[in-house]
């Protein structure tokens, strides 16, 4: 790997502060574009906007969708950025080439009753079913992330306050309330559930400090806790293509129908750009409508 390659993805690590997943993602961009500049006999000083505009037109031949392609190229556009700041290019080649455009899909979400339904799937007479049941409550109660999921540890929530601490993009820490149901979810869990899962014959398993741990007692991982879900999405007869983004897309969706304001959302999301929260606002026509007609004066 090049040494400007290195120090950019030290940069983005430890200055930065960026998740291990964000650190791998601009590094596979950063190399696939290098690769395919060289096989072109160009190095990083010849590079020029037309080349980044061929290969934008290479990777849309390959299949790639435009959202995929838009990351690809504001990666190299920060990879040319810190370059500049270190003197290795007088220019940012990337800067006047346009991304493509992208279509605005909304989120999918669940409605209440599909919530309650899945909330309720786990089998909560075992450890592993009260650990699912403690898992799904926390994911709908504060919208958080996978990522902060499998990062909470035993002293992330605080009983008296009913609140936990979360690590989000960045490592930034914010604090979510939480509600009695999740709280008491959590007491079972770690009373009946935990304690089973990191013993093994009578004997302790290696000491983690993991709320939510597998079934070999260590710490879940982002791919354990989809699994997981989409066992019980099976379970209760959802359509396919709902995962755990898809409860913090509801819990967004739910807040803000209840009325909750945006910025509060937003606050509870770990947004930075408030317009990111903004694609939440996709209230049901029904639900409008019932809106309008208590809240207009003449309706």
């Amino acid at each position: 790997m090049d040494e400007a390659v290195e120090k950019f993805i030290r940069h983005l690590s430890t200055e930065l502060n960026l998740s291990k997943n964000t650190v791998d993602a601009y590094t596979r961009d950063i190399t696939q574009f290098l690769n395919y500049s060289y096989r072109l006999k160009k190095q990083l000083q010849d590079i020029d906007y037309r080349l980044i505009r061929n290969y934008l037109g290479f990777l849309q031949k390959q299949g790639y969708s435009r959202k995929s392609m838009a990351r690809k190229l504001s990666s190299i556009k920060s990879f040319y950025r810190f370059l500049q700041s270190q003197g290795y290019s007088r220019k940012n080649p990337a800067d006047i080439v346009s991304a493509p455009k992208i279509e605005k899909k909304l989120p999918k979400f669940l409605k209440e009753d599909a919530i309650d339904e899945l909330l309720s799937a786990p089998d909560v007479s075992n450890p592993l079913g009260l650990r699912d049941r403690a898992i799904l409550e926390m994911l709908y109660a504060t919208g958080m992330r996978v990522g902060e999921l499998i990062g909470l540890n035993l002293n992330s929530i605080d009983y008296e306050k009913l609140e936990v601490k979360v690590f989000g993009k960045g490592r930034k820490e914010r604090i979510i309330p939480i509600h009695r149901a999740v709280a008491d979810a959590i007491r079972d869990y770690l009373k009946d559930g935990r304690k089973a899962l990191v013993r093994q014959e009578g004997r302790m398993r290696a000491v983690t400090t993991a709320l939510f741990v597998n079934s070999k007692g260590g710490r879940l991982t982002a791919h354990g806790i989809r699994y997981i879900l989409s066992r019980y999405i099976k379970a209760v007869g959802l359509s396919k293509g709902i995962s755990p983004h898809s409860i913090r897309h509801s819990f967004a969706t739910h807040l803000l129908e209840a009325g909750a304001d945006l910025r509060y959302v937003q606050e509870l999301l770990g947004h930075v750009d408030l317009s990111s929260t903004q694609v939440y606002t996709h209230l049901s026509r029904a639900r409008l409508r019932d809106i309008y007609m208590r809240s207009h004066p003449r309706a």
